[in-house]
Protein backbone atom coordinates (compact mmCIF):
# COMPACT_ATOMS: atom_id res chain seq x y z
CA UNK A 1 0.00 0.00 0.00
CA UNK A 2 2.65 2.34 1.14
CA UNK A 3 4.56 1.96 -2.48
CA UNK A 4 1.59 2.11 -4.66
CA UNK A 5 1.03 5.69 -2.84
CA UNK A 6 4.57 6.58 -3.20
CA UNK A 7 4.54 5.55 -6.80
CA UNK A 8 1.25 7.68 -7.46
CA UNK A 9 3.08 10.87 -6.13
CA UNK A 10 5.03 12.03 -9.28
CA UNK A 11 1.55 11.45 -11.76
CA UNK A 12 -0.30 14.15 -9.19
CA UNK A 13 2.75 16.46 -9.22
CA UNK A 14 3.00 16.09 -13.15
CA UNK A 15 -0.81 16.83 -13.23
CA UNK A 16 -0.90 19.74 -10.96
CA UNK A 17 2.16 21.09 -13.08
CA UNK A 18 0.75 21.10 -16.18
CA UNK A 19 -2.78 22.56 -14.81
CA UNK A 20 -0.65 25.55 -12.97
CA UNK A 21 0.74 25.86 -16.65
CA UNK A 22 -2.56 26.30 -18.27
CA UNK A 23 -3.49 28.88 -15.51
CA UNK A 24 -6.90 27.12 -15.01
CA UNK A 25 -8.13 28.65 -11.96
CA UNK A 26 -11.56 28.05 -10.49
CA UNK A 27 -12.55 31.40 -10.81
CA UNK A 28 -11.95 31.56 -14.97
CA UNK A 29 -15.06 32.09 -17.38
CA UNK A 30 -15.60 28.64 -18.79
CA UNK A 31 -14.38 28.91 -22.50
CA UNK A 32 -17.73 27.54 -23.94
CA UNK A 33 -19.09 30.63 -23.60
CA UNK A 34 -16.43 32.64 -25.80
CA UNK A 35 -14.11 35.41 -24.20
CA UNK A 36 -15.54 37.63 -20.70
CA UNK A 37 -17.22 40.84 -22.21
CA UNK A 38 -15.12 44.12 -22.03
CA UNK A 39 -15.62 45.97 -19.33
CA UNK A 40 -15.14 49.87 -20.95
CA UNK A 41 -18.15 50.70 -22.42
CA UNK A 42 -19.28 54.44 -23.86
CA UNK A 43 -15.90 55.19 -24.32
CA UNK A 44 -14.24 55.34 -27.97
CA UNK A 45 -11.14 53.22 -28.39
CA UNK A 46 -10.36 56.14 -31.58
CA UNK A 47 -11.73 59.50 -32.20
CA UNK A 48 -14.11 59.63 -35.04
CA UNK A 49 -11.99 61.79 -37.07
CA UNK A 50 -14.52 61.68 -39.65
CA UNK A 51 -16.86 63.88 -37.30
CA UNK A 52 -14.81 66.06 -36.83
CA UNK A 53 -13.58 66.50 -40.03
CA UNK A 54 -16.86 66.82 -41.98
CA UNK A 55 -17.29 70.72 -43.47
CA UNK A 56 -20.17 72.31 -41.27
CA UNK A 57 -20.59 73.64 -37.68
CA UNK A 58 -19.03 71.76 -34.82
CA UNK A 59 -21.82 70.30 -32.17
CA UNK A 60 -22.00 67.60 -29.60
CA UNK A 61 -24.59 65.24 -29.18
CA UNK A 62 -25.94 63.41 -26.76
CA UNK A 63 -26.06 59.68 -27.09
CA UNK A 64 -27.74 56.81 -24.89
CA UNK A 65 -24.82 54.23 -23.74
CA UNK A 66 -25.96 51.94 -20.91
CA UNK A 67 -28.09 53.93 -18.95
CA UNK A 68 -26.37 57.53 -19.21
CA UNK A 69 -26.19 60.30 -21.95
CA UNK A 70 -22.68 60.59 -23.46
CA UNK A 71 -21.93 63.88 -25.56
CA UNK A 72 -20.07 62.76 -28.60
CA UNK A 73 -19.20 65.16 -31.92
CA UNK A 74 -20.81 65.41 -34.84
CA UNK A 75 -21.22 68.69 -37.48
CA UNK A 76 -23.97 70.21 -38.64
CA UNK A 77 -24.52 72.57 -41.88
CA UNK A 78 -26.11 76.09 -41.82
CA UNK A 79 -27.03 78.61 -44.52
CA UNK A 80 -24.12 81.51 -44.34
CA UNK A 81 -25.69 85.04 -43.62
CA UNK A 82 -28.54 83.81 -41.34
CA UNK A 83 -30.24 85.77 -39.19
CA UNK A 84 -29.75 84.51 -35.44
CA UNK A 85 -33.47 83.04 -35.08
CA UNK A 86 -33.34 81.51 -38.57
CA UNK A 87 -30.21 79.91 -37.25
CA UNK A 88 -31.51 78.45 -34.12
CA UNK A 89 -33.98 77.17 -36.40
CA UNK A 90 -31.34 75.49 -38.68
CA UNK A 91 -28.95 74.43 -35.92
CA UNK A 92 -31.60 73.01 -34.06
CA UNK A 93 -32.84 71.05 -37.56
CA UNK A 94 -29.08 70.01 -37.88
CA UNK A 95 -29.16 68.28 -34.30
CA UNK A 96 -32.26 66.45 -34.55
CA UNK A 97 -30.76 65.05 -37.90
CA UNK A 98 -27.77 64.09 -36.28
CA UNK A 99 -29.57 62.54 -33.21
CA UNK A 100 -31.23 60.25 -35.59
CA UNK A 101 -28.91 58.75 -37.21
CA UNK A 102 -27.52 55.67 -36.33
CA UNK A 103 -24.23 55.80 -34.40
CA UNK A 104 -21.28 54.91 -36.20
CA UNK A 105 -19.64 51.07 -36.28
CA UNK A 106 -17.25 52.43 -33.42
CA UNK A 107 -20.04 53.64 -31.22
CA UNK A 108 -21.93 51.01 -31.69
CA UNK A 109 -19.13 48.52 -30.62
CA UNK A 110 -19.22 51.21 -27.51
CA UNK A 111 -22.58 50.26 -26.49
CA UNK A 112 -24.16 53.89 -27.94
CA UNK A 113 -27.15 54.02 -28.80
CA UNK A 114 -29.69 56.89 -29.99
CA UNK A 115 -34.30 56.97 -29.23
CA UNK A 116 -34.49 59.90 -31.30
CA UNK A 117 -36.13 58.81 -34.42
CA UNK A 118 -35.67 60.47 -37.99
CA UNK A 119 -38.28 62.87 -39.94
CA UNK A 120 -38.93 64.96 -36.78
CA UNK A 121 -39.32 68.95 -38.05
CA UNK A 122 -38.11 71.90 -36.44
CA UNK A 123 -39.77 75.44 -37.15
CA UNK A 124 -39.56 78.45 -35.42
CA UNK A 125 -42.48 80.33 -33.07
CA UNK A 126 -46.05 81.32 -33.70
CA UNK A 127 -47.57 85.01 -33.01
CA UNK A 128 -47.71 84.62 -29.12
CA UNK A 129 -45.19 82.32 -28.85
CA UNK A 130 -41.91 83.33 -26.64
CA UNK A 131 -39.45 84.64 -29.73
CA UNK A 132 -36.97 81.85 -28.71
CA UNK A 133 -39.73 78.55 -28.95
CA UNK A 134 -38.46 75.74 -30.95
CA UNK A 135 -41.81 74.11 -32.38
CA UNK A 136 -41.09 70.37 -32.93
CA UNK A 137 -43.29 68.16 -35.03
CA UNK A 138 -43.56 65.75 -32.64
CA UNK A 139 -44.72 66.70 -29.47
CA UNK A 140 -42.27 66.37 -26.60
CA UNK A 141 -44.74 64.99 -24.44
CA UNK A 142 -45.12 62.08 -26.74
CA UNK A 143 -41.22 61.29 -26.62
CA UNK A 144 -39.85 58.75 -24.64
CA UNK A 145 -37.95 60.22 -21.65
CA UNK A 146 -34.64 59.28 -23.46
CA UNK A 147 -35.66 60.87 -26.84
CA UNK A 148 -36.49 63.99 -24.88
CA UNK A 149 -33.46 63.78 -22.59
CA UNK A 150 -31.43 63.22 -25.57
CA UNK A 151 -32.85 66.41 -27.62
CA UNK A 152 -33.10 68.75 -24.23
CA UNK A 153 -29.68 68.34 -23.43
CA UNK A 154 -28.41 68.52 -27.37
CA UNK A 155 -30.00 71.52 -28.09
CA UNK A 156 -28.74 73.09 -24.19
CA UNK A 157 -25.55 73.01 -25.29
CA UNK A 158 -26.22 74.31 -28.47
CA UNK A 159 -27.04 77.59 -30.50
CA UNK A 160 -30.05 76.59 -30.22
CA UNK A 161 -30.61 77.11 -26.73
CA UNK A 162 -31.07 80.19 -24.25
CA UNK A 163 -27.67 82.02 -22.57
CA UNK A 164 -28.56 79.85 -19.26
CA UNK A 165 -28.93 76.41 -21.52
CA UNK A 166 -32.41 75.94 -21.15
CA UNK A 167 -34.40 75.16 -24.09
CA UNK A 168 -38.31 76.40 -24.99
CA UNK A 169 -40.09 73.61 -26.92
CA UNK A 170 -43.07 72.84 -28.10
CA UNK A 171 -45.60 71.06 -30.26
CA UNK A 172 -47.01 70.95 -33.78
CA UNK A 173 -50.61 72.21 -31.75
CA UNK A 174 -51.48 74.96 -29.40
CA UNK A 175 -50.85 73.07 -26.69
CA UNK A 176 -48.13 74.84 -23.59
CA UNK A 177 -44.99 76.06 -24.46
CA UNK A 178 -42.47 74.96 -21.86
CA UNK A 179 -38.85 75.65 -21.08
CA UNK A 180 -36.79 72.61 -20.56
CA UNK A 181 -33.55 72.21 -18.79
CA UNK A 182 -30.66 69.64 -19.42
CA UNK A 183 -29.31 68.83 -15.32
CA UNK A 184 -26.70 65.99 -14.00
CA UNK A 185 -29.67 63.78 -12.90
CA UNK A 186 -31.32 63.83 -16.35
CA UNK A 187 -27.73 62.92 -18.02
CA UNK A 188 -27.22 59.83 -15.62
CA UNK A 189 -30.24 58.35 -15.71
CA UNK A 190 -32.23 59.47 -18.26
CA UNK A 191 -34.58 56.92 -18.53
CA UNK A 192 -36.32 57.73 -14.86
CA UNK A 193 -35.61 61.07 -14.79
CA UNK A 194 -37.04 63.80 -17.07
CA UNK A 195 -35.69 67.09 -18.43
CA UNK A 196 -37.48 69.62 -15.46
CA UNK A 197 -40.00 71.89 -17.28
CA UNK A 198 -41.77 75.26 -16.80
CA UNK A 199 -44.82 76.48 -18.60
CA UNK A 200 -43.80 80.07 -20.22
CA UNK A 201 -46.20 82.51 -21.95
CA UNK A 202 -45.58 85.45 -23.50
CA UNK A 203 -43.08 86.41 -26.88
Amino acid sequence: MTVRRLTALPGLAVLAALLAGCGIRATEVPTDYGPAPSRVRCSLAEPDVSARTAPGLPVRVFLLCGSSLVAVDRTVRVQDGAADSARRVLVAQGLLDQLAVPPSDPEKEAGYTTDVHGGTRVTGPRPGDPEDTLRLSTDPDDLTSFALAQVVCTFSASAAAEGDGSVVLAGPTDRSVRRYTCTDEVRARPGSNEPPSSEVTGG
